[in-house]
Parts: C-alpha cells; sequence; structure tokens
C-alpha cells in the first residue's frame, strides 16, 4: 500500500477518534481503513494503536509516528494546494531567453501589459544571443527567430508567432555623407557592420539566394551593437524592421533597397512540453500571440488610407497616379 496514504488513513483515526468515523470522512470501508494501519505496523516493526471494542488510544511509538507524519502530511496538503492553484491562477517567476535585440520599449510595454493581467507572475528576462537549453539551464520559454524551423528542438513545442523582416539599414548622416546605395551591387562600395562573422550581403527570394560582396569596418557580437553602430554612421547593417520605428533609432535610422528585404525569418514561441504546461507559460504565449495580433490590425488600419492607389494628378490632357507606400512593417 501506499504509504502516504497510510499515514493521512492513521492521522484520520487519531483526529477521528475510531477506524469508523475515519473510514467515513476517507470515505473507505473499515477493512480497508484497518489493512493500512496493520500494513503500517508491519513496515515499522511497533505498535501504534491500542484498540479495543471501546477505548483507541496512542503507544508511545505511535505518538512520536503522529506528530512526525502529521507535519509530513500537512506539508503534503499544503504543495498539492499551491500545485491546484498554479493551475487556475498564474504565479510564480516566468524565465525568458529571447536574443538581445528584443530588448526594446515595444518588448517592455508587452511584459508590462502582461504584467497588469498576471499580476502574480513576475517575470525574468535574459537578454542574450545564444541558443540556451531549456531545461538544462531552467528556462520556461525561449523567443526564438529562425528561417529554418526544422532546426528548432523536435521534442519541444514551437509556436510561430509573426513573420519578422530585415532590411538593410543606415543613419542618415551615413548617407548623406555617402549616398544611398541604388542597386544590390552598389553595397559593395559601402561600409559593412556585421553581426558575427557575415561576411557578405545576402538577399533571399522566391528567385532563390543572391550574394553581394561586403566591405566590413567593424563586427559585433550582438544586433543590439550593430544598430547602434549604424546609428553612430559607421555603415549599412542587416537590421530587424522593428528598429527603424523603435523610439532611440527611428529619427536616426533608415531603410534602403527596401525592395529587397536581407532576410525573411519567423518568430517563434519555444516550451518544453504540451503536458501539464504551467498556466504561467500558457498564459503568457497566449498573451503575446494576441497582443502582437491586436497590434498588426491596428496598423493595418492606419496604413490603409496610405495604401490606396487613387490620387490623380492631372497635367494637361495625361494623367498619372501615383501609390503612396506605407511605412516597414
Amino acid at each position: 500500500m501506499d504509504t502516504l496514504t497510510s499515514m493521512k488513513v492513521f492521522r484520520q483515526i487519531v483526529d477521528s477518534g475510531s477506524f469508523v468515523a475515519a473510514a467515513e470522512h476517507l470515505n473507505l470501508s473499515t477493512a480497508n481503513v484497518s489493512k493500512h494501519i496493520m500494513t503500517l505496523e508491519k513496515r515499522l516493526g511497533v505498535r501504534l494503536l491500542n484498540r479495543s471494542s471501546r477505548a483507541l488510544s496512542l503507544t508511545e511509538p505511535g505518538r512520536v509516528y503522529f506528530e512526525r507524519s502529521k507535519t509530513i502530511v500537512d506539508k503534503l496538503e499544503t504543495a498539492e494546494l499551491e500545485l491546484g492553484s498554479l493551475n487556475t491562477t498564474p504565479r510564480g517567476t516566468l524565465r525568458i531567453t529571447c536574443p538581445s535585440w528584443f530588448a526594446t520599449q515595444r518588448i517592455a510595454d508587452t511584459l508590462a501589459l502582461y504584467r497588469q493581467t498576471y499580476p502574480d507572475v513576475v517575470v525574468d528576462v535574459s537578454f542574450e544571443d545564444r541558443i540556451v537549453d531549456l531545461i538544462q539551464e531552467g528556462y520556461d520559454l525561449a523567443l526564438r527567430v529562425t528561417s529554418h524551423p526544422e532546426a528548432l528542438p523536435a521534442d519541444q513545442v514551437a509556436r510561430p508567432v509573426r513573420q519578422m523582416v530585415f532590411y538593410v539599414g543606415a543613419s542618415r548622416k551615413y548617407i548623406e555623407r555617402n549616398g544611398a546605395p541604388k542597386s544590390l551591387q552598389d553595397l559593395g562600395s559601402h561600409d559593412l557592420v556585421a553581426v558575427g562573422n557575415l561576411s557578405s550581403w545576402v538577399f533571399e527570394s522566391a528567385d532563390g539566394k543572391r550574394e553581394v560582396s561586403a566591405r566590413t569596418v567593424i563586427r559585433y557580437r550582438s544586433m543590439a551593437g550593430v544598430a547602434h553602430a549604424v546609428a553612430a554612421g559607421m555603415g549599412l547593417a542587416r537590421l530587424p524592421a522593428h528598429f527603424f520605428k523603435d523610439p532611440q533609432f527611428k529619427d536616426v535610422l533608415t531603410p534602403v533597397l527596401t525592395d529587397h528585404p536581407v532576410w525573411q525569418t519567423m518568430l517563434y514561441i519555444v516550451y518544453v512540453s504540451r503536458k501539464f504546461v504551467p498556466l504561467k507559460i500558457r498564459t503568457f504565449a497566449d498573451f503575446l500571440l494576441l497582443e502582437l495580433a491586436r497590434r498588426e490590425e491596428t496598423r493595418q488600419r492606419r496604413c490603409a488610407p496610405l495604401l490606396r492607389v487613387g490620387v490623380s494628378i492631372t497635367n494637361g490632357s495625361s494623367h498619372s497616379r501615383l501609390a503612396f507606400m506605407g511605412p516597414v512593417a
């Protein structure tokens, strides 16, 4: 028999004062209750209860065992209550790992909204440009960007969130000083701020991959560092589209060659298992998906008037139509 169950039965007998009352409280038969006590006594090698047809009392070993087992059972019941509450109200610490270039005002605003909705969750975010082992390092989930979903762990859950696009970016001062590239081939005569070991421009499209030679002037090991170097006018770099709207960069950086995205990737939420997913993980994943969908809907509504083609300019007998482009997504 299960020892913890037998301990609970023993405690209930002492609290109730009889085998019959304990059996009724636990919804067990009296014979089953007796069997639990006999099993405990046999395993321990001592008599726990003095029992007769009229009276029930603890033996000396029984009194010691009752005090010790009571503490164990109380802690077990407390743990069970806490675990049960985790399935009704998200709480605890949510450890997240994501790329360094996610450390923007937009992610801060998203986390603030999540905390307003779920105030019992403490969010612990690590911004780092490496692939973290969620299990070994104790993280709850990861935000990962890749154009190769097959590279994600096959034994973990990877929920696609949204497409992320990278463009060639430059500072306005750099363009004033050096001019903007007019074609992909022009990039070879411009300075490259490289991330990692990048040594050329690579463009992927439906027509295939195209590589353009680059003149690397400096290397950074984080995308956030690359953005600051570009803002300082050191050269061009591939940058996530949202950088051009970030408050600290929007008046400094501008995308060039926007008809040629450098990299089109997908953002994924990755966590360990589909079974018994803690509520803090489930609510964050659902919240992020809904929040980004809401922002995208808002962005499309704002851009809709700009994307209409229909403004006519009349010049004598000729007509030309202008298509107003919306901002980089």
